[in-house]
Formats: structure tokens, sequence, C-alpha cells
């Protein structure tokens, strides 16, 4: 091959090579403008929602989205106007409760239908799914007879209760253990661990992410539930905050300016929780998806 040649050739690896980069550069770059285009959608009703709790409540209805001026007392008024600080943390209460017990039980029924070898076992599984189907009103009835048979009406234990145990959960988790190796169970067996020492010592552990993947879950599900509690709940100073914004709408009108405020306030904690286990969340959900 002649000099003249393989410069030749040479400038047109450089040329589809610079054509390649720049095609991978407008695909990186129109896929990063669609993500950015869709974060912001996302993110227009929480900042309407902020705006909106700085707003006089005479400017509420009006189509700016800027306040004339910033009413930071808003923020002050809903703790004047109802106890928020206790329906603050009865709701951070009920929710803790609710995780910690949906986290446990639905571990111990992971491991029994992941680990253990049992008669029947993939039946009562899927007898066990089966309850996903029924609708969450349609237990409401059955489990308020029961929380009054118990005397447990108008208490956190007739909240707690009834959510302490998850299908969701439990097939969450169920599909998280089976990616760990069975030999793991073998070896510390041999070693003369009993079943409980191999659940707590070495599954556990290494099911962290499905863990604190159940734990996000739970939390927001149970922090945000409106309706059971709205059926348990006679006394004023039990109630949790999606009942005790429930005071900012009367017969004078809705103080949506409050409202909103009340509601900034009250998604602080999931921030907070989504910020600091996110990455737990994401490495949960496709490690639970592997095996089936």
């Amino acid at each position: 091959m002649s000099t003249n040649d393989a410069a030749l050739e040479d400038a047109r690896a450089k040329r589809a090579e610079r054509t390649a980069y720049l095609s991978r550069f407008i695909a990186t770059s129109g896929l990063h403008l669609l993500l950015a285009v869709v974060s912001f959608t996302m993110a227009l009703p929480f900042v309407w929602l902020l705006l909106t709790s700085l707003k006089p409540l005479a400017e509420v209805g009006l189509d700016d989205w800027l306040p004339t001026t910033f009413e930071w007392g808003n923020y002050r008024e809903v703790f004047e106007v109802i106890p928020f600080g206790r329906f603050y943390w009865n709701s951070i209460f009920i929710a803790a409760w609710v995780t910690f017990l949906q986290v446990f039980t639905s571990s111990l029924a992971a491991f029994s239908f992941a680990r253990l070898h049992w008669p029947g076992r993939d039946k009562v599984f899927l007898l066990y799914l089966g309850t996903l189907m029924l609708p969450g009103l349609v237990m409401m009835i059955p489990n308020f007879q029961i929380m009054i048979t118990l005397g447990l009406v108008d208490t956190f234990a007739g909240l707690i209760l009834p959510a302490a145990f998850t299908a969701f959960g439990t097939f969450l988790l169920r599909q998280f253990m089976l990616t760990i190796p069975q030999s793991l169970d073998e070896a510390a067996e041999i070693d003369g661990a009993s079943k409980w020492q191999v659940y707590w010592d070495i599954i556990l552990p290494l099911a962290r992410p499905g863990l604190i993947t159940l734990v996000i879950f739970s939390f927001i599900g149970n922090y945000h539930s409106f309706f059971w509690p709205l059926v348990m709940l006679k006394s004023v100073h039990k109630y949790t905050l999606p009942i005790g914004l429930l005071f900012f709408d009367s017969t004078r009108g809705q103080s949506t300016h409050l409202i909103m405020a009340a509601v900034t306030m009250s998604i602080l904690p999931m921030i907070a929780i989504f910020v600091a286990l996110q990455r737990y969340l994401v490495k949960g959900i496709q490690l639970g998806a592997v095996k089936g």
C-alpha cells in the first residue's frame, strides 16, 4: 500500500470516528434534554405547592404563580390553628411502628418461603399472594369488627396491628432472598448455625438493599394513610396529619394557603428518607427482579 493510500485510509478512519462521536454526543444530549424536561414537568407541582404556601389567601385563586408578598407567617399560623406538632408526631410514630413490624414479619415469611423446604410451601405462597387481589376497602369492615372485639378502636395499636403484615413485602423480600446462594446456608449449618442464626447473621445482612426498599415503601405508604385512621380514631389528640388537615376546611371556606404550608412541612420526612436511601432503593428493586 502506498503512502497516499495509507494517509487516505487514516483520514477515513478519523472521519468515521468523528462521525460516530458526534452521533453519540447528539443522542446523549437529546436524552439528557428529554430527562431535564420530564424532571422539570414533575417538579412543577412542588414549585406551585411551595409558592402557594407563601401567598395570602386572597391571592390563592389568581393565575400568577409568584405572590406579591411572601407570607412566611403562614407556617407559624399552621401551628396556631391546629396542633400540627402533635399530628406530625402521631403520623411519624404510627408509620415507624408499622414499617418496623412489616419489615420484621415480611423478612421472616420471606426467609421461610425462600430458604426453607416444607410441604406445600409454594402453594401457601400463592395463596398468600392472592391476598394482594383483595381491595383494601373489602378488608376494612372485617378488620374494624376485629378491632371492636379486641377493644382497640381509637388506639394507636388498632392502627398499627392490622397493617403489621404485608404480602407485597413478603413477595419483594422473597424474590431478593432467592438471589442469595443456597450454599451459604449449607455452609453455616455445617458450622453448627441454627436456622435463626442463618436468618439473622447471614441472610438479613445480605438482603439489606431489599429491606431498605421495603422500609421506604412501607413508611411512605403508611405516613400518608388517610381512610383507616379516619375510621378508627375518635380523639383529636390522636389524629394523624392527613386527618388533621381537614380542620382547614370549614363552613367559612377552605384555608388553601395554610393547607399548602402544612403539606409542604409534612413532605419533608419523605424527601429526607428518599435522598438518604435512594441508592438502596434502586439496587433493591434491580436485584429483587433478577430471579423468580
